[in-house]
């Protein structure tokens, strides 16, 4: 059987987006977490809020060390898989790649050395702006990555001649029309994502009756959270689909399993779609809420999927139950959030094994569903690489042949897997310790002193290697 370049080079960037999406999005929010336990210590001088800020940075310190590496692996494949996009839109992502490196990266990593090895050596003033620079260097990497990303949803600000893209309006093409809610929407899923490990962490420690006190505080602040951010999330994200509508309806359609352009399309809950057959099977629905969603008119029109040739479908199956995955996650941290509240007035938020068991699960809800939020944002825009203009086929590389895809897609798998492996390796040894070992003295010789931000993230980390 003969290897398809195309489907193998997508499968890859899949691969490496999907492992690499939740490293950032967690370190985004962590940062400020941290920035938020350093103000704390900072104005109020208890030794709670410093245990928890050294305790957390471990836990920053390996998962931003992880994003790195598999972020700067993951950007070999433009050149390797995709040559034709790249060439076609170096005007554009060549200097937004390197912005975000010079006003985003050099900022997290100058500050990243204060913040780690800097407590008790330099100003706590000092060391609490540390804190903010990188959480603050977290947003502005995160700026670029999404304006190059929103620019492929919706294109604008850029002229087409001969084949490459020209920037003619730099405010444009930066700030498309889907920019602003993509940016909020990816911001608030960090903010949750930190919420709820901190939230499942401290669940756990305390159920193991380990530093109760700080551990309480953390979870009553991670839960605070919870309690604005999750419902924030899901106004945000109705204000996206109303965006998405507007601009990539067959993304919709296929979020929706609509076939058919028509009024009144129904919610459905559950159904099988048949891409073959150009329909449904098993439809749970509740009539015309989808486009009061949509539209918030019960009888407004919905976009089907045969308005446009069967070439320019997304998958609709992976697009349906993709969004549902993301939609019926984001419903259980709410639920959470008020499960919580009721507890905090019945006093039982930091006894109820249930409750905290339930955290302990939830604390990785948020990573999948951010991977089904991505899967839907992505595959939601198939065929094109730029939507509307360029397709998939069109940014693969000419001489790219099945069996070069197959061998890198390889690589990566087994570079990410060591990478992952190590990873895990270092945040259980992390947690192991807990936040007592956070007040293990800090005088270190030269020789003890860590010399890489992994080893900051546990000294005792290296005797077991």
């Amino acid at each position: 059987m003969e290897l398809d370049p195309l489907i193998l080079s997508r499968i890859q960037f899949a691969f490496v987006v999907c492992f690499h999406a939740i490293f950032p999005v967690f370190t985004i929010g962590l940062a400020s977490t941290i920035a938020g336990f350093e103000t704390l210590a900072y104005k109020t001088g208890n030794p709670i809020w410093h245990k928890l800020s050294k305790f957390w940075i471990q836990v920053f310190a390996v998962v931003f060390g992880i994003g790195v590496v598999s972020g700067i692996v993951m950007s070999f494949q433009f050149g390797t898989n995709w040559s034709n996009f790249s060439y076609a839109t170096a005007n554009f992502l060549g200097p937004v790649l390197s912005y975000e490196v010079v006003t985003a990266f050099f900022l997290e990593a100058g500050f990243l050395g204060v913040l780690l090895f800097g407590r008790d050596k330099v100003p706590q003033g000092v060391h609490l702006f540390a804190a903010l620079m990188v959480a603050t260097g977290t947003f502005i990497s995160s700026f670029w990555i999404l304006a190059a990303n929103s620019l492929m949803q919706t294109p604008d600000g850029l002229i087409n001649i001969d084949g490459i893209y020209h920037v003619v309006s730099w405010t444009d093409s930066l700030i498309t029309p889907s920019f602003g809610y993509r940016f909020v929407h990816m911001a608030l899923a960090s903010f949750l994502t930190a919420s709820l490990v901190v939230a499942g962490v401290s669940a756990w420690f305390l159920i193991q009756k380990r530093e109760v006190e700080a551990n309480k505080k953390a979870l009553s602040i991670a839960l605070w959270f919870l309690l604005v951010l999750a419902p924030l999330q899901a106004v945000i994200g109705d204000f996206h689909g109303l965006n998405t509508l507007k601009y990539q309806p067959m993304k919709v359609a296929a979020m929706e399993g609509n076939w058919e352009t028509q009024p009144g399309v129904p919610l459905l809950l559950f159904a099988i779609p048949d891409e073959s057959a150009e329909k449904n099977h098993f439809e749970i629905k509740i009539p015309k809420l989808a486009s009061y969603i949509l539209t918030h008119d019960p009888d407004g029109v919905v976009p089907g999927l045969k308005d446009v040739p069967v070439a320019e479908r997304p998958p609709v199956f992976i697009v349906f139950w993709s969004f549902r995955v993301m939609v019926g996650l984001g419903l259980l941290m709410i639920l959470f959030a008020l499960w919580g509240l009721v507890l905090r007035r019945n006093g039982k938020i930091y006894t109820s094994t249930t409750f905290l068991n339930g955290l302990r699960l939830m604390s990785i809800s948020p990573f999948l569903a951010v991977l089904a939020g991505w899967v839907v944002t992505e595959s939601g825009r198939a065929p094109w690489l730029i939507y509307g203009q360029m397709t998939h086929a069109e940014g693969l590389t000419p001489s790219l042949t099945g069996g070069m895809a197959l061998f890198s897609l390889i690589g990566y798998v087994l570079v990410y897997a060591m990478v992952f492996s190590a990873g895990i390796y270092y945040l259980l040894q992390v947690f192991k310790g807990g936040i007592e070992h956070t007040d293990i003295p800090h005088e270190l010789t030269t020789v003890e002193r860590p010399s890489r931000p992994l080893s900051a993230a546990h000294i005792g980390i290296d005797e077991d290697l």
